[in-house]
C-alpha cells in the first residue's frame, strides 16, 4: 500500500494520489510543460489522423488481400507516390500496424471477446464466402485451414477498431492546440480536463464494421453488438500500449532460461509510460517510427526549444519522445480520472475510501514507470 510522507515507509508515489485528489495531474504543471505537451499533442494530432485514415482504408479495402502492397496508398496510387514510398518520404504506417498488433495480442475488451463469439464467425464466413465466390484455390486452402481466413478478418476488424479509436483522439489533439493558441488552455490541469471531458464526450461512440463486396454490404460489426469506444478501445489501448507493450527486440533477451520478459502477459511493463526515451531514435526500435513522424509536424515554438537545447537537433527523437511521455501522463491522468468509482468531492468515507483503494492501485502499476523522471 501507498502511505503518507508522515509514514517511515513513506512512499513518493503517495504525492501523485494527493495530486489527482486534489485537481491535479500526473505531471507538474509549469508553463514549460503546457507548452511541451500542447505542442507535441498537436504534431501526434495530425499523425493519428493519417494513421486512422489508413487503418481504416485496410480495414475497409484491403480485407482478405493476401499481398496488400498498395496497402499505404489510401487507394491514391501514382507513380511519384510510389517512388516517395519506395525512398521512404512518408508517413510510418508500420507503426500503426505495431500498435494494432500489440493490442490484439494483449487483448482484453469487448471487441476481443466479440471476436471470439459465434455471431462473429458466422459473419466472417459469409464474407469469405462472398469474396472467394469464384476462387476454387482459395476454397481448397479454407477447408484445410478452416480458421486462416476468419483470423484474417479478426486482424482487419482490429485495423478498424484502433482506427475509429485514433481518429477520436486526433480531432481531440487538434482541438487541444486550437484552444491553447486561442489562450484557453493555460495550465496541464486545464490540458487534463480537456482531454477527460472529450473522452467522456465520445464514451459511447459506437464501433462498427462494414465490408462491401460487389453491390452488398456485409456487417462484420453491427451496431446491434454494442461495441463503444471508451470500454472497447479505449481501454484496452491504454492497457496494451500504454502499459504493457511488447520488448523491442534487440534491447531485451527473448530467451526464457534468462527470465528477463515475464511469462505471464499482465506483468509486461514495455509500454509507453516505461520506454527509456534513450534507444529512442535507434533502427529496430518501434516508437522510433512515430518519433521520426511527428518530428515533421512539429510546432514551431516547440521545435525553437528542441533546437535551444545542449545538443540541439542531434537527439531530436530522444528530446521528442521525451515530451511525448509527458504528454501521455497527462492523457493517462484523464484516464484515471475519467474512471473514478465516486466523485473526487464525495464526502461520503465509503466513497472516498474506495477512490483511494482506486488510485493506490494506478500508483502501484506506474511504480517502475517514467514518472518520476518526467517530474524531475
Amino acid at each position: 500500500m501507498i502511505t503518507t510522507q508522515n509514514n517511515p515507509t513513506y512512499n513518493p508515489l503517495a504525492e501523485y494520489i494527493h495530486r489527482l485528489q486534489t485537481g491535479e495531474a500526473l505531471l507538474k504543471d509549469s508553463p514549460e510543460n503546457v507548452l511541451e505537451v500542447v505542442g507535441i499533442l498537436k504534431s501526434y494530432g495530425v499523425v493519428l489522423d493519417a494513421y486512422s485514415k489508413n487503418l481504416i482504408y485496410i480495414a475497409e479495402h484491403q480485407f482478405l488481400i493476401f499481398f496488400p502492397f498498395f496497402k499505404y496508398f489510401d487507394g491514391d496510387i501514382s507513380v511519384p507516390k510510389l517512388f516517395r514510398h519506395l525512398w521512404h518520404d512518408r508517413i510510418n504506417f508500420e507503426y500503426a500496424e505495431y500498435c494494432m498488433k500489440t493490442m490484439m495480442w494483449h487483448g482484453g475488451g469487448g471487441l476481443d471477446a466479440y471476436l471470439d463469439t459465434q455471431e462473429f464467425h458466422d459473419r466472417a464466413k459469409a464474407v469469405i464466402a462472398a469474396k472467394f465466390k469464384y476462387n476454387p484455390l482459395i476454397w481448397g486452402i479454407n477447408e484445410l485451414f478452416p480458421e486462416f481466413l476468419i483470423e484474417q478478418l479478426r486482424v482487419s476488424a482490429y485495423y478498424t477498431g484502433l482506427g475509429q479509436f485514433w481518429r477520436v483522439m486526433a480531432d481531440m489533439f487538434l482541438r487541444l492546440s486550437d484552444r491553447y493558441d486561442n489562450g484557453e488552455i493555460k495550465s496541464i490541469p486545464q490540458v487534463v480536463e480537456h482531454i477527460k471531458l472529450a473522452l467522456v464526450a465520445d464514451a459511447m461512440k459506437p464501433i462498427t464494421y462494414s465490408v462491401k463486396i460487389g453491390d452488398k454490404v456485409y456487417d462484420l460489426i453491427p451496431q446491434s453488438v454494442g461495441l463503444t469506444f471508451l470500454a472497447d478501445t479505449a481501454i484496452p489501448y491504454v492497457e496494451a500500449v500504454f502499459f504493457r507493450g511488447t520488448p523491442f527486440l534487440g534491447t531485451v533477451s527473448l530467451n526464457a532460461q534468462a527470465y528477463q520478459v515475464p511469462p505471464d502477459q499482465s506483468r509486461f511493463q514495455y509500454g509507453a509510460l516505461y520506454a527509456d526515451p534513450l534507444p529512442i531514435g535507434s533502427a529496430g526500435i518501434p516508437p522510433t517510427l512515430l518519433m521520426q513522424d511527428m518530428r515533421h509536424y512539429l510546432p514551431e515554438y516547440l521545435h525553437n526549444i528542441y533546437r535551444r537545447s545542449l545538443r540541439s537537433e542531434d537527439d531530436l527523437r530522444v528530446q521528442i519522445c521525451m515530451s511525448f511521455q509527458k504528454s501521455m501522463f497527462c492523457v493517462t491522468s484523464a484516464a484515471i480520472l475519467g474512471l473514478l468509482p465516486y466523485p473526487l468531492d464525495s464526502q461520503d468515507p465509503s466513497a472516498q475510501k474506495h477512490n483511494q483503494v482506486y488510485l493506490e492501485k494506478w500508483m502501484s502499476r506506474l511504480e517502475n514507470s517514467q514518472l518520476l523522471e518526467v517530474n524531475k
